[in-house]
């Protein structure tokens, strides 16, 4: 029988030869992956349910990612459950204030996610690990809980999409801007409950930072997970862990798609996501002149050390504009200590950038940095729902490195063509 990568992952992690799509399996998982922010919830969850040990120490990871540095009280009382849950356990890839960074980044960083794996975490964004080949989901919070407890869960097996992308980049476009003409295109519930998988000649030869940039934005079509099969550009990035052996699962050649979607990407524009959905995306030319308030560049979607590279070109050693205030948010510590070592770090506080540890503040209108009633952000980060950023009356615009970095120079939306020498 004709598998797609997420029937043959699914069907290999339940015991079974092959999975029918709308099927109930209960499946063995790799890696159960919870924050600051879900861990206390599943922790309470857990002791009800009479949970005395996880299934596998080896086989959960415990983050601290959302409110970090603790923002106040109550965001120390959460590290301390999760701390404290991660020392009785005796977890063995918990990531501590300091020695952390933004999980989605951070675990594929460490090694702890690889080609055919099936990881579940209680955040919605866990989909980014598909772009290793990884069946990778969010889960709610009790669902976490019975993961540590049993080690398996049950999934409803997906249909696929074949996304088709094809024509060379043209300059400054990239992951991000795939990703938001895709969802563009598709709607925000243009891919409800299947699976997302990429592929054709530009993805062939998408870096893995784009990659996961791809298939971080995957929920946001509604995605359950998004999916690229692994190739030589996820078998070099996998020689940082010699240690790891792995499968190149991929999707048969008569697999059965519910749709098929071909995108030319040659001509590309900049996408910008207008206010208040992912989905609004329109090329940057369309939004040119919107006054911002506040620009950050980085989060689990583009706070890799290629988007602050990419940054720093697009603002030709311009200061950032005096009405806008620029963020610069690593996705881990190794990434803090590549921007002090490369002199970025140097550049961007000479521009006027305040750089944060790393932290999914803004993000979420935690913290360190959120928007006032009225203002204006252009985030690189996934989401800018009504509120999600800060006052519910402030808007967000989502945009890749270039047009963010170009935009915080010129205290406006602009291209990054339009940043002269």
């Amino acid at each position: 029988m004709s598998q797609t990568i997420a029937q043959k992952i699914l069907a290999r992690h339940a015991g079974k030869d092959s999975v029918q799509v709308g099927e109930l399996v209960f499946a063995k998982v790799d890696m159960v992956l919870g924050t600051d922010v879900t861990v206390p919830l599943s922790v309470e969850v857990f002791r009800r349910m009479g949970g005395k040990k996880i299934f596998d120490p080896a086989k959960i990871a415990l983050v601290n990612d959302h409110f970090v540095p603790a923002k106040d009280i109550q965001a120390a009382k959460l590290s301390k459950i999760m701390r404290e849950f991660a020392r009785e356990m005796g977890a063995e890839h918990y990531f501590e204030v300091g020695r952390s960074g933004i999980c989605h980044v951070l675990l594929p960083d460490e090694g702890l996610v690889k080609p055919g794996d099936l990881v579940v975490g209680a955040d919605s964004h866990t989909c980014s690990y598909g772009a290793l080949g990884a069946f990778s989901t969010g889960i709610g919070s009790s669902d976490m809980a019975c993961a540590w407890a049993l080690g398996e869960l049950w999934f409803k097996v997906p249909p696929t999409i074949k996304i088709i992308v094809k024509g060379k980049l043209p300059k400054w476009v990239g992951g991000k801007d795939i990703a938001l003409h895709v969802i563009g295109k598709l709607g925000v519930e243009g891919a409800l409950y299947a699976a997302l998988e990429f592929m054709g000649p530009t993805i062939k030869s998408l870096s893995m930072d784009g990659r996961f940039t791809l298939c971080n934005l995957a929920i946001e079509a509604g995605a359950k997970t998004g999916l690229i099969a692994p190739d030589e550009i996820t078998a070099k990035f996998m020689t940082n862990f010699p240690h790891l052996s792995f499968d190149r699962v991929v999707s048969d050649r008569d697999a059965e798609y519910i749709a098929e979607h071909t995108f030319d990407v040659s001509a590309l524009p900049l996408q910008v996501a207008k206010p208040h959905l992912p989905s609004n995306a329109v090329p940057v030319h369309e939004v040119r002149g919107v006054k911002v308030d506040q620009v950050v560049i980085g989060s689990c979607t583009n706070g890799r050390m290629s988007d602050f590279w990419l940054a720093a070109e697009a603002m030709k050693g311009r200061k950032a504009h005096p009405s806008t205030r620029l963020l610069i948010i690593p996705s881990t510590q190794r990434v803090v200590m590549e921007l002090i070592d490369s002199g970025l770090a140097r550049k961007f506080t000479e521009a006027g950038a305040v750089i944060s540890p790393p932290t999914c503040g803004p993000c979420i209108g935690g913290h360190m940095g959120i928007l006032a009633e009225n203002e204006v952000g252009l985030y690189t980060t996934n989401r800018n729902f009504i509120g999600r950023n800060g006052h519910p009356t402030s808007k967000v615009y989502l945009a890749g490195p270039a047009v963010a970095a170009a935009s915080a120079v010129a205290g406006e939306i602009v291209h990054p063509d339009d940043i002269r020498e």
